[in-house]
């Protein structure tokens, strides 16, 4: 039969019992046209969980087909001979077995002889990385072969299949990094035309192999893969959201396409699917509301399935960005039913940044704190990493702070002063350095002397203070120094773009609890955002911006 029409017969057969019907009607067949009907059979006969019907194998159609295969691989077109090898690997056939020795001896022999093409020897890598794994010693003489291809006329799949095999045979990174270049260069030039899997596939490559200077790659990659977002299957969504943080690719477009992907696919999406985008959205600072609207629903309906890490990944963003959904009160009334049923399965640091972020948000795990501070739980996080670090005691001293502060009504176990930290950290990024300057500049043209206010100012109560203004009872501005006859603290808190959401005007988590709890404390926070004070020119009219903020009651 004529090769073309036998593979439009084979591609119309839905079954391996039609297969085989089919193939025992015919006299003879070349060995392409038999390891293509063995690869069909593998395509409908295994799944993930393994071989559907191992009696197949038992079959005699199939084991005259192997018995050709096995004593007459010296005779097979290399195209047969890989096909077939690739057939019977998915088929679970036994490694050990006379068949797939005489094959693999055969594909090696071919191999070491150079009569492989690229397109063989991408199919000969993906079979022993299947077969063997990382460890094969051979991968590294396919990479060395393929050194000496040339790669510009190499398909798409064979491109992703070299790419893999580089994953597992870098070592250093150094010795392929010329074979990787030019690599990247083909695929920059073919990325607007890659399938979702591929650009999937590759991006995951790119991140293994550290590909850290192939930007115009990557962006290539990224870019691209925004018209595929409803297209990717969960495992690809997670290979391109790992490697969007890997790069620190951030696009307007990736965002909009996937606000407009999982409102719709929340309850068919993976919850580890679920939990990436969420960590996406988190790392970058992403208030998105369409998504985390959805997820919220996606949790309420769901909840009970997750995983404790799952459980996690859904919620802290919410207390991280400081939003709270329109289902907020069904959110965590689901929450704290599920916690209560399954707070002991939960890591110890997972439990803590857990209900750190609720405080954020003002929803209070009163029922849970008991446990958060008993000498045993602060044992366990002790003795798991990262342990008890600056980090983890200030989670604990923010959550005391909390139910001091806010829930007068607690009675349970106190945080032990020991577990408690002097001040909480301020990270590098929290002030805005040129915008902290404007304001003072701003504020010393106003006061007049430097001397009325104080800059970065610790309080006994764990926070730093980033403007402190001292008034007496009659509204006077005293000296930042002066201790006595203080009336009222005006804290000035100045915030600029890093601590807001991306792209937006809402306070992050962190920012707005310390505002809530200095306010608590006694003093007069005074917000001076980014966004208010950007377009003053110059420094008499941030004055009057100061003043008008700061001092109402003597403005005009």
């Amino acid at each position: 039969m004529d090769e073309q029409l036998f593979f439009k017969k084979l591609n119309s057969l839905c079954t391996s019992k039609e297969i085989f019907y089919f193939l025992s009607s015919l006299e003879v067949m070349s060995d392409t046209m038999a390891s293509g009907a063995l690869q069909k059979i593998s395509e409908l006969e295994v799944d993930d969980n393994g071989l559907k019907n191992p009696a197949l194998l038992e079959n005699e159609v199939f084991r005259a087909l192997c018995f050709q295969f096995e004593f007459e691989s010296s005779k097979l077109s290399n195209t047969g001979l890989l096909n077939a090898l690739q057939a019977l690997i998915k088929l679970r056939i036994d490694p050990q077995s006379m068949l797939m020795t005489s094959l693999l001896s055969e594909s090696k022999e071919r191999l070491g002889r150079g009569q492989l093409t690229a397109e063989h020897l991408c199919a000969l890598g993906e079979s022993l990385l299947e077969l063997e794994g990382p460890s094969c010693a051979t991968l590294e003489q396919i990479v060395n072969h393929m050194q000496e291809r040339d790669i510009k006329s190499w398909s798409p799949r064979e491109v992703v299949m070299v790419y893999k095999i580089l994953e597992v045979t870098v070592r250093e990174g150094k010795q392929w990094q010329s074979l990787l270049n030019r690599l990247n260069g083909v695929t920059l030039r073919a990325a607007s035309q890659l399938s979702p899997n591929f650009v999937s596939l590759i991006l995951n490559s790119l991140v293994a192999l550290h590909q850290t200077r192939a930007v115009l790659l990557v962006s290539a990659l990224c870019k691209h893969s925004v018209q595929h977002v409803p297209y990717f299957t969960d495992h690809e969504l997670i290979n391109v959201l790992e490697a969007f943080l890997y790069f620190g690719q951030k696009m307007q477009i990736f965002t909009e396409a996937l606000e407009r992907h999982v409102p719709k696919s929340i309850h068919t999406m993976h919850p580890q699917t679920v939990s990436k985008v969420m960590q996406y959205c988190c790392k970058k600072m992403i208030l998105s509301k369409p998504i985390f609207d959805a997820v919220a629903e996606g949790f309420i309906s769901s909840a009970d399935t997750l995983t404790t890490d799952q459980i996690a990944a859904y919620i802290i963003p919410y207390g991280t960005l400081n939003y709270l959904p329109p289902s907020a009160s069904s959110l965590f009334r689901k929450l704290e039913t599920v916690l209560h049923t399954r707070v002991r399965h939960f890591q110890p640091h997972t439990l803590l940044n857990l209900l750190h972020s609720c405080v954020l948000i003002q929803r209070y795990p009163i029922n849970f704190l008991p446990k958060i501070f008993s000498p045993y739980f602060l044992q366990k996080l002790q003795a798991q990493p990262p342990g008890l670090n600056r980090v983890v005691m200030s989670q604990l001293t923010q959550l005391f702070l909390t139910v001091t502060l806010e829930c007068p009504f607690y009675e349970g176990p106190k945080l032990l002063s020991k577990y408690q930290v002097k001040a909480f950290p301020t990270p590098q990024s929290s002030l805005d350095v040129h915008l902290f300057k404007r304001v003072k500049t701003g504020l010393l043209y106003l006061l007049k002397k430097r001397i009325y206010f104080a800059s970065e100012v610790s309080t006994p109560y764990f926070y730093v203070v980033d403007i402190e203004i001292k008034l007496d009872e009659e509204g006077f501005v005293l000296p930042a120094a002066q201790l006595e006859e203080v009336h009222r603290r005006i804290a000035l808190c100045v915030d600029g773009q890093n601590r807001f959401c991306a792209h937006s005007h809402n306070l992050l988590g962190e920012e707005a609890i310390k505002q809530r709890h200095l306010q608590l404390l006694g003093y007069e926070v005074v917000q001076i955002p980014f966004f208010e004070i950007e377009s003053l020119q110059n420094t008499r009219k941030i004055a009057d911006y100061l003043h008008k903020k700061i001092f109402p009651c003597t403005y005009g």
